[in-house]
């Protein structure tokens, strides 16, 4: 059972977080580090990152998580790795999938970074006006 484990991919902005989840002790390792250290002790940020497993009422301490995670900033990752927890807990028991629905954490937030367009100085920012 070591090495047997649940595979997720989640993603918000520009984050991607590749998690695996299995029956463990209780760590919470984010690119080598632990979650709290990643997080710079965040209380917030670390409450997001369990809140598929407390709308669950399951135990964070029996599942080791392992997360890779690239892109985006801290806020974007968590949201990331909050989405691929949830998809690893459904991939670990598919009753889990219309609690996690209901809570609103196993969609994916499709808001991403408007392109520069021609002509204009951002996205959707034109030169000022003059009337004269």
């Amino acid at each position: 059972m070591a090495d047997h484990y649940f595979y997720a991919l989640g993603r918000r902005k520009s984050a991607t977080a590749r998690v695996r989840l299995s029956s463990g002790k209780g760590t919470f390792i984010i690119n080598d580090k632990p979650a709290a250290e990643y997080f710079a002790g965040s209380k917030y940020l670390h409450h997001e990152l369990i809140k598929p497993f407390t709308t669950l009422e399951l135990d964070p301490d029996i599942y080791n998580v392992s997360v890779r995670v690239v892109g985006g900033g801290h806020a974007s990752q968590v949201d990331a790795i909050r989405l691929g927890v949830a998809k690893a807990l459904v991939e670990l028991n598919e009753d889990y999938r219309g609690t996690l629905k209901r809570a609103e954490l196993l969609g994916r937030d499709p808001r991403e970074k408007e392109r520069k367009k021609f002509g204009l100085r951002s996205a959707r920012k034109k030169r000022q006006f003059t009337k004269r």
